[in-house]
């Protein structure tokens, strides 16, 4: 899943993107208001985590430009304001969630997988399943099970594939698609790089858990 990341302090930035990056999310990281808005305008996030005492344009400025855009994408409010007025103001503007600096990573962590099940209406503790119970992906451990088998771990980038189709059943996913959601800026991506993390989960899960759209790209089924 692809998340920016807006925080104009250096070290608390730093120490979240390493830790969205561990527990596998794409994430991007900008420093400023006018930065996060015209970031916004070129590439599709699935979440926005954001400062309200930002130069350039302040996070409240921000977040009304967002939903004044009729952008939906989730956006969890990180702040040091934490008089109930400010928390209120940030929800009253669109704010999906509003956590108070300092938090935990594994708080932020929990409150974003929140805020995914929310978003596709997911009330089954937080797996995501596709089919009849053909394959569960469970975002806490990174584990997966396809039917019966035992379920097995996955590596953070191939969490990252699956879990980007399992969200779209149904919807094929290009190369450069999928590239997006598992791969920040700065990361290389190998020229076969999907394909490889493609085969690891087949192997892993079975031949038929995704299936290939020749010349189009990936996908899992709907749900029967």
């Amino acid at each position: 899943m692809r998340v920016l990341l807006v925080e104009d302090d250096p070290m608390i930035g730093s120490v979240v993107q390493s830790a969205l990056r561990d527990a596998s999310y794409a994430a991007d990281w900008v420093c400023d208001g006018e930065s996060a808005l015209s970031t916004l305008q070129t590439l599709h996030y699935e979440m926005v985590l954001l400062d309200l005492n930002l130069p350039r344009t302040d996070g409240m400025s921000v977040l009304r430009a967002i939903r004044a855009a009729r952008n939906d994408v989730p956006v969890l409010v990180l702040s040091a304001r934490e008089a109930t007025e400010d928390r209120v103001a940030g929800l009253d503007e669109g704010a999906d969630d509003y956590l108070v600096k300092p938090f935990a990573m594994s708080e932020l962590l929990a409150r974003m997988r929140a805020l995914v099940r929310r978003r596709d209406g997911g009330g089954n503790g937080g797996a995501l399943r596709l089919g009849n119970g053909i394959v569960e992906l469970d975002p806490v451990t990174h584990e997966a099970k396809s039917g019966d088998a035992q379920a097995v771990r996955l590596t953070a980038r191939e969490f990252s594939l699956l879990q980007a189709l399992l969200v779209r059943p149904g919807a094929i996913l290009s190369r450069a698609e999928l590239e997006h959601r598992v791969y920040g800026w700065n990361e290389e991506v190998e020229s076969n790089a999907i394909e490889f993390l493609i085969h690891a989960l087949r192997k892993k899960l079975g031949s038929e858990v995704i299936k290939n759209v020749r010349g189009v790209g990936w996908m899992v089924a709907k749900a029967r």
